[in-house]
């Protein structure tokens, strides 16, 4: 059975708009990587840009693929898995920006 990884911030995010009204990050997981079980206190739309994986939220796992794009409603636990064979893009869109709040 493959080791998941988890995936490093630091190295694979990259902020792509930070305003109050809404956070939008690319993040960019490597074949095998994933992103721990976590919850937002706002909305969280991902839109896949490039490659293949696995989407949970709650109790519901989707697979996705490039041009696919998913809700996962506030509060409830989400967690992103690249595939095996290619890296695994999503822009997550975070409604509104947590951290500076809606004007």
């Amino acid at each position: 059975m493959p080791t998941n990884r988890s995936y490093s911030k630091a190295n694979k995010a990259r902020a792509v708009l930070d305003v109050p009204y809404i956070n939008i990050m690319n993040l960019t997981l490597a074949p095998g990587d994933e992103v721990p079980s976590h919850t937002t206190p706002v909305d969280v739309l991902l839109h896949v840009i490039a490659g293949e994986g696995s989407i949970t939220i709650g109790p519901e796992t989707a697979r996705v693929a490039t041009g696919d794009i998913v809700v996962s409603p506030a509060h409830i636990p989400h967690t992103l898995e690249a595939n095996a064979g290619s890296d695994f893009s999503v822009l997550v869109m975070k409604i509104p920006n947590p951290k500076k709040g809606a004007s």
